[in-house]
């Protein structure tokens, strides 16, 4: 049992980190770097005086993706953080079958959904994803919301998914609005130093590649499990 737990997590695990890593490099990296333009004062986006001009190209400079040993940490970071995704799911998915819920492939989409809306859509709700540079409020309070939000939102959606009566159902709603209700920590004030089509664009990316990723996972994962237990029935 649990050396199919592990292997059905190390099979998806691997696929899913690295089509999240290829997404991450056409979709994602060319913004971030062109961030980090802006971070170095590289480039300005806001002029000093009403005269100068705006300097704000698009696209990032020449040479500053040439860094293999980066690409490859990134690389080997998603394979480690998806895999501990996918361990963390195929657990969660042999309880649910040992109460009674057949997952299978397809179903696995809507547990890679659900991951994804608890790892990264509801705490984006509060704390977008932000290019280098950018000044926000203090890291540990940041970290505490966005972790009493994943926990949270895992709760709510299980409650919701998993619920037996409308009262469990009605806590479920509660846990996912509660971190929103309270809201998450901001300054008083804006201190972009990027254009703010970039961020955008850099927010929303990174959001469609997380979601697409833990789809792949989600499916992945139910896959392996579901064919490794037909294996050893």
């Amino acid at each position: 049992m649990t050396r199919h737990l592990f292997t059905s997590a190390l099979f998806a695990g691997l696929i899913a980190g690295l089509f999240a890593a290829l997404l991450q490099f056409v979709f994602v990296v060319p913004l971030l770097l062109e961030g980090e333009l802006y971070e170095t004062g590289v480039r300005v986006h806001f002029a000093s005086s009403l005269d100068a001009p705006v300097q704000s190209p698009s696209g990032p400079a020449e040479g500053l993706s040439q860094d293999p040993s980066r690409h490859l940490m990134t690389a080997g970071f998603n394979v480690v953080a998806y895999t501990a995704f996918a361990l963390i799911m195929v657990a969660g998915i042999a309880i649910a079958e040992r109460a009674g819920h057949t997952v299978t492939p397809r179903q696995g989409i809507l547990w890679g959904l659900a991951g994804f809306m608890a790892l990264h859509l509801a705490p984006a709700i509060g704390l977008p994803p932000e290019l280098p540079g950018t000044v926000a409020a203090e890291v540990e309070l940041r970290q505490v919301w966005w972790l009493a939000t994943v926990v949270c939102t895992l709760l709510g959606l299980g409650l919701i998914a998993f619920g037996t009566n409308v009262v469990m159902i009605a806590l479920g709603i509660v846990a996912l609005t509660l971190p929103h209700i309270i809201g998450a920590p901001h300054l008083d004030t804006y201190f972009g130093i990027a254009p703010p089509e970039l961020s955008a664009h850099f927010a929303t990316r990174s959001l469609g590649v997380a979601a697409a990723s833990w789809v792949v996972l989600g499916t992945l994962t139910a896959f392996f499990w579901t064919r490794k237990r037909a294996e050893t029935d």
